[in-house]
């Protein structure tokens, strides 16, 4: 198939296209700045199969070069998350996201796209109160769950993104992830930093929320299944197989990382403060992190919809994710705390 991949510079879409190219497809990769568009080295790919790639200059805020990019293009998967200056103001981040979106649906529409590939967020879900699953402890996954919770502007963005593009396109497929686990994943690289740098972790009060961290070659294989899988017109959650509050899953970084870090929990959550505090000692934008951190308000648990079975997955535990995340990371570039 002939398949553009936006986002193309990005964590993701590096990862993909790569995967991509190993299928046999077509591939064209839009960017503002093509000379970004460098895809991760793949062993299964050819240095001929990365070089095939067709870099096209593009912006889909403002529309420019979305015509020739979208050309005889059958699927286009859409990794565009803009998060910057987005501590500004949530509303006029979430107003670029939805005329970004917009201005992608609308062309892919014109060109005749097939299907759009997004990667979005999980939604929180609400703890059970009653009956069984009160009594064992376990999650409310039904389908109308979300609602009963409020979303951060940042999820509610990804969410409003999910619809513009399903609607636009019927046969459509969202994934809505977590943390996604790997060596360039901002989000695993956030939390890395904080055990390599804090002698002892202050936990702020979300670190009992629970999430299922997915593996980046699971979340990968999963983009790459779904151009052509039997999923058309659906939004599934995706997680690995292993459910962990923050606080475990830093204290379980910080343990295959071999580094001892005592760990304080805190009553409360402060976000504005402990996200900027949080950037500072892991040098990250706080616009990034900002946006992260707000949206812990609740666990974020995928539901039961099989998405692993659905695009014939076998998913990586969170100790395989995070070792082979590691080992990728002190390849290129020392881990101090090592």
């Amino acid at each position: 198939m002939r398949v553009l991949v936006t986002g193309a510079s990005g964590f993701a879409g590096a990862l993909l296209i790569p995967r991509l190219c190993r299928a046999g497809h077509e591939v064209l990769a839009l960017g503002r700045d093509p000379a970004r568009l460098a895809p991760a080295p793949d062993p299964g790919s050819s240095r001929a199969d990365e070089n095939s790639v067709q870099l096209i200059r593009g912006d889909v805020l403002t529309g420019a070069g979305l015509a020739r990019a979208m050309d005889g293009v059958q699927v286009a998967y859409y990794l565009i998350h803009s998060m910057e200056r987005a501590a500004a103001g949530s509303g006029a981040f979430a107003e670029r996201e939805r005329i970004a979106a917009r201005s992608f649906a609308a062309q892919a529409v014109r060109s005749g796209v097939q299907r759009i590939v997004y990667l979005g967020g999980l939604l929180p879900r609400p703890r059970a109160t009653t009956g069984a699953a009160a009594r064992h402890g376990e999650q409310d996954r039904s389908a109308h769950a979300s609602a009963e919770l409020p979303l951060s502007p940042h999820l509610a963005s990804r969410l409003a993104v999910e619809r513009i593009l399903l609607e636009a396109v019927p046969d459509s497929v969202a994934l809505r992830a977590s943390i996604v686990i790997g060596a360039q994943s901002r989000s695993f690289r956030l939390l890395v930093h904080l055990v390599e740098r804090l002698p002892v972790l202050a936990l702020p009060a979300w670190r009992r929320f629970r999430t299922q961290p997915i593996d980046a070659r699971d979340v990968t294989d999963m983009l790459a299944a779904a151009a052509s899988a039997e999923v058309g017109g659906r939004s599934l959650d995706v997680g690995g197989p292993d459910v962990l509050s923050y606080g475990e899953m830093i204290e379980r970084i910080a343990e295959l990382m071999l580094v001892y870090r005592p760990s304080i929990g805190l009553g409360v959550s402060m976000t504005p403060v402990t996200a900027r505090l949080a950037a500072a000692i892991a040098g990250e934008q706080p616009e990034l992190v900002l946006p992260l951190f707000g949206s812990l308000r609740g666990d974020l648990l995928p539901a039961d919809d099989d998405a692993a079975g659905l695009l014939n997955v076998n998913l990586h535990s969170f100790d395989s994710a995070v070792e082979r995340a590691l080992a990728e990371w002190e390849a290129s570039e020392p881990l101090a705390a090592r």
